[in-house]
């Protein structure tokens, strides 16, 4: 009986053992990995035949040495160019990848980086376009976002119907005498940026292109946000580098057949153009009446006044048919900017045919 439990003992101390040796391994291996911090590369523009180069930073995040065992570029039309050394817990190293440039048109390649991990490759990104002679935008750069200036410093998505993804572009240029790695900083989540080239050279140009992910917005209306421009990573954010995006988000287009528009909810007001003069100093208000004309509820989704110096309210946000809701404005000239242009107030409802309803006032 002795013996049995020392067996058993021995048993279950081995086993133990085991686990603990091949838990200690396990962890020693997921601690060896590779971290990217730069996952892609855009170099612009690139002449016919003209290698291109695209330099990416990593990291070796592990533990221990790590060990470059294959770049793998997926084309003979690719060179890479990596560290053959270890390289030691903590460092930073680069990896260059230069392309030929002998297909014109755009490519797109995936760069597949192998060590002496357990992870997946790590993966990198270079793109462009191969062209006859490289054009920079001929435009002019009025504005002064920090170190660099901008043809614009505003961005508007009108009448975005909710599920659509959309893109707008601008161009923004290199004054300084060191070349740049620009960045769109404070996006919201429904909004990404993509910056063409990723490096600037002094007196040359980008293409900035930012897409719009209607399906990450919470809610209908208009919207308006900032983001920053800076010229490398890691700048602070700054009103001078400030670039605001407009967004108005509409209910998904309608797939209703004729019949069925025919029960639909239907928006009508009163006037959609107020005279509201404002050069006496004296604050007005106006009433506008707001009906359901359809055969359904009728939902106000959003009331937006696209202006400062205008208060609104609204008696009801849902409207049985034939039911009249009213629309209250008010002015105050102290708070109106003295622009000269027309004030609007938005409203966005479930009318399929007239989701976006807008009201215009003129304060001149």
């Amino acid at each position: 009986m002795q013996t049995l439990r020392l067996k058993l003992i021995n048993m279950q101390t081995t086993k133990i053992s085991i686990l603990a040796a091949l838990l200690s391994f396990s962890l020693g291996i997921a601690a060896q990995r590779i971290k990217v911090e730069t996952a892609l590369v855009d170099v612009g523009q690139v002449k016919y035949c003209r290698p291109a180069t695209a330099v990416f930073d990593l990291r070796n995040a592990g533990k221990r040495p790590l060990t470059i065992s294959k770049v793998d570029t997926g084309c003979n039309c690719s060179v890479a160019d990596f560290p053959k050394a270890a390289i030691a817990s903590g460092d930073k190293f680069q990896i260059k990848i230069t392309y030929d440039a002998r297909q014109m048109g755009h490519f797109d390649k995936i760069i597949e980086v192998y060590g002496n991990t357990n992870d997946d490759p790590a993966t990198l990104e270079m793109r462009g376009v191969v062209v006859d002679e490289p054009v920079d935008y001929a435009g002019s750069y009025p504005f002064m976002l920090g170190d660099l200036s901008a043809n614009c410093n505003a961005v508007s998505f009108d009448d975005v119907f909710e599920g659509e993804t959309l893109t707008q572009r601008f161009h923004i240029f290199n004054p300084t005498s060191k070349t740049v790695n620009p960045q769109i900083m404070h996006l919201p989540a429904y909004l990404q940026a993509e910056i063409s080239p990723s490096a600037v050279a002094p007196g040359h140009s980008a293409e900035v292109t930012l897409t719009l992910d209607s399906r990450m917005m919470r809610d209908y209306g208009y919207e308006k946000t900032h983001v920053y421009l800076g010229a490398n990573p890691g700048e602070r954010v700054a009103p001078s580098k400030e670039i605001s995006v407009a967004v108005t988000l509409l209910p998904a287009a309608s797939e209703l057949s004729e019949a069925e528009l025919k029960y639909a909810p239907s928006i009508q007001l009163s006037s959609q153009t107020l005279s509201l003069p404002a050069a006496d100093g004296k604050k007005r208000t106006a009433v506008v009446d707001v009906q359901n004309t359809g055969k359904t509820a009728l939902e106000i989704y959003s009331l937006r006044v696209i202006s400062e110096g205008i208060e609104v309210s609204l008696s009801r946000r849902t409207l049985a048919p034939a039911e009249t809701a009213k629309l209250k404005i008010k002015t105050n000239p102290k708070q109106l900017p003295a622009d000269g242009r027309m004030r609007r107030i938005v409203l966005i409802t479930n009318d399929p045919q007239q989701p976006k309803v807008t009201l215009d006032i003129d304060t001149n």
